[in-house]
């Protein structure tokens, strides 16, 4: 951690990005070697993240902009990334020594499409986007703007995005077959448009789906981690051929299930009840009897994060390429986030639906 850096959190005023913030603030080392850019979506209403960056004793020696950006809209992202990378080309800030995409979004009860339309008049489904695509296009964009020598891109992934992980057998989201795989190859077996259904919301819809809108909700939750996922074995892959970019890490972490974040809010107020009143408690226990245990507490997850984010070697190596983590132990993503042909085609239509141009990137093999 030699050298000044800047950390940037995306969700900072969540409970879980909260808890990072905190960690960087009570490390005085961190808090001093790191500038921190927290974007939220909407900086004036970041009244819970503003408390946080008030009440450590080492907020004075921490510099961090609250940024606002909306992930969910594609023009939101590219001006949030250009004042950044503006700003590092000035001097002003430091290189990214850590890009840390943390925010989410589920809604449990009701599907809805960005503002944002594609070039036929479509609209792209908002868990999507918010978690998955805003996340590419902001990742691309900030390349040019990473420590060449030592950054990192950190992805916050769930269980949720392997059908076969059996934390999911509680919610019987994958109970079905048929939601088993995620992607699936059109009749010509091109993967031309592989991930229409997926970004386009026609995949696990509350409206056609014979099933509970939220279990519809957590099945395009877990699409959009598994986007996530591939995302870091495709984009280390054109990295590592990038003369210029191959000393840079992609790791993807399951933090897991942690109640004190706010990623149930939009729940059943009784769902809301449980999580704070009765998994927040338990989830102190079981984080001491287990600390790589489904429950946990954010304390304990933000922590990790700031290993696998910034620490070069052991529990890592000093370059953890395309590395899935469970908390700091090594695991398996699922096995279609492996497949290396699907992985390329969910690029292609990445590349397609946030009409990315030659020069937004200075990634060599960017198509």
């Amino acid at each position: 951690m030699d050298g000044k850096g800047t950390i940037l959190l995306t969700g900072a005023n969540g409970g879980y990005g909260r808890a990072i913030v905190s960690h960087i603030l009570s490390t005085p080392s961190l808090a001093a070697q790191h500038h921190g850019i927290y974007t939220v979506r909407n900086a004036a209403t970041a009244s819970a993240l503003h408390r946080t960056l008030q009440s450590s004793p080492n907020s004075p020696s921490h510099t961090h902009d609250i940024m606002s950006m909306d992930l969910s809209r594609l023009s939101s992202v590219r001006e949030a990334a250009a004042s950044i990378n503006a700003r590092v080309a000035a001097g002003e800030i430091p290189p990214i020594r850590a890009l840390i995409l943390n925010a989410g979004f589920i809604d449990p009860f009701k599907q809805s499409w960005t503002d944002d339309t594609e070039e036929d008049g479509r609209r792209l489904d908002m868990t999507f986007v918010s978690n998955y695509l805003g996340h590419w296009l902001l990742t691309l964009l900030l390349l040019q703007s990473m420590d060449r020598e030592r950054g990192r891109v950190v992805v916050v992934s769930s269980s949720v995005h392997d059908p076969e992980d059996k934390r999911n057998d509680v919610t019987g989201c994958y109970k079905d077959n048929k939601w088993r795989t995620f992607f699936s190859y059109d009749e010509s077996g091109s993967g031309s448009g592989m991930t229409d259904p997926i970004a386009y919301g026609t995949w696990s819809n509350n409206s056609t789906d014979n099933d509970a809108a939220w279990r519809s909700a957590q099945r395009r939750y877990g699409a959009s981690k598994l986007c996530l996922v591939m995302m870091v074995g495709e984009l280390q892959r054109r990295l590592d051929a990038d003369a210029r970019l191959n000393k840079i890490c992609v790791l993807a972490v399951d933090p897991g299930t942690m109640p004190g974040t706010e990623l149930v809010r939009r729940s059943a107020w009784v769902v809301v009840l449980i999580f704070r009143f009765v998994l927040a408690p338990l989830a102190v226990l079981t984080t001491w009897l287990s600390p790589n245990g489904s429950l946990r507490t954010t304390r304990k997850s933000a922590a990790d994060m700031m290993v696998l984010a910034l620490k070069r070697g052991e529990p890592l190596c000093e370059y953890p390429k395309g590395w899935y983590m469970n908390g700091l132990e090594r695991a398996e993503p699922s096995d279609e986030s492996k497949d290396e042909r699907k992985r390329e085609c969910l690029w292609r239509d990445s590349v397609r639906y946030t009409r990315l141009a030659e020069g937004e990137t200075c990634l060599g093999d960017w198509r």
